[in-house]
C-alpha cells in the first residue's frame, strides 16, 4: 500500500532533471544539488500587504540553521525598493517607511542574493507558504519556475506536537490547537522578539524549529 501512496524514487530524479532542463538561468543550478546534511534556512519577508498578486516585498531576512545551532552570524538582511510605494497601513505593522526602503535593492537583485544564500538547503518558516508565494512571483521571470527547495512549516510541526499530547477523545472531536505565533513561542518556552521585523521573525521561527525537532527526538 505504501508504494501506491508514495511516488517511486525515480519520479523525484525525473522531476529534478525536467526542472533543470527548463531552468531559465543555469547559474542557479546549485539550488538542485543535494542539501548539506543537517542544514536549513529560516526566512521571513515583510510586505506592503497580504495580497500575493498585487502587494510587494519590502524586506527579506534569512538565517542558517546547522544542527541545533542558529547561525545568527550567517544571516541575510535586505531592504527592497517597492515600485508602488508603502501605504500608511503597512507602515503601522512593520514600521518601514517609504524613505527607509527608498535605497533598497530592486526585487530581482534581492531574490538573486537570497537564492545564493539559501543554496539547496530546505526552507523553514512560520506560514511559509505566503513568503514563498511572494518570492516566487519575483523569481519566476528570472528562472521560469519557483524555489525548488523542500519547505518545512513551523506551525505544522507545532500542530503535530500538540496533537500527540491530546487524548483519543480529543483527537476524535478535533480539539482546537492555537497556532498563533505568540502562543506557540510561549508554550515552547522560547523568547519572543519584536514581531513584524523580518530578521526577528526568521530567528524566532528557527528557534521554534530547533525546539520542536528536539522534542520530537530528531
Amino acid at each position: 500500500m505504501a508504494g501506491l501512496l508514495s511516488p517511486p524514487r525515480w519520479w523525484g530524479t525525473l522531476k529534478r532533471e525536467w526542472l533543470l532542463y527548463h531552468l531559465g538561468d543555469p547559474a542557479f543550478r546549485f539550488m538542485f544539488d543535494p542539501p548539506p546534511d543537517q542544514e536549513w534556512v529560516s526566512l521571513d519577508c515583510e510586505t506592503t500587504g497580504l495580497n500575493v498578486r498585487t502587494d510587494e516585498i519590502i524586506a527579506i531576512a534569512a538565517v542558517r540553521i546547522v544542527g541545533n545551532r542558529i547561525m545568527t552570524s550567517e544571516r541575510l538582511e535586505l531592504l527592497v525598493r517597492p515600485e508602488r510605494g508603502v501605504s500608511a497601513g503597512s507602515v503601522r505593522i512593520h514600521r518601514l517607511r517609504e524613505r527607509d526602503v527608498a535605497q533598497g535593492l530592486p526585487i530581482d537583485e534581492a531574490v538573486k542574493q537570497l537564492m545564493r544564500f539559501i543554496g539547496s538547503r530546505p526552507l523553514v518558516g512560520y506560514y511559509l507558504e505566503f513568503d514563498v508565494a511572494m518570492l516566487n512571483r519575483a523569481i519566476w521571470p528570472l528562472l521560469g519556475q519557483g524555489l525548488p527547495q523542500t519547505r518545512i512549516e513551523v506551525s505544522s510541526l507545532y500542530y503535530d506536537h500538540k496533537f500527540r499530547q491530546l487524548s483519543p477523545y480529543q483527537r476524535q472531536v478535533h480539539a482546537d490547537i492555537d497556532l498563533h505565533f505568540s502562543t506557540l513561542m510561549q508554550d515552547l518556552g522560547l523568547p519572543l522578539r519584536e514581531a513584524h521585523d523580518a530578521l526577528n521573525d526568521a530567528v524566532m521561527a528557527a528557534l521554534a524549529f530547533v525546539k520542536l525537532r528536539q522534542l520530537r527526538g530528531d
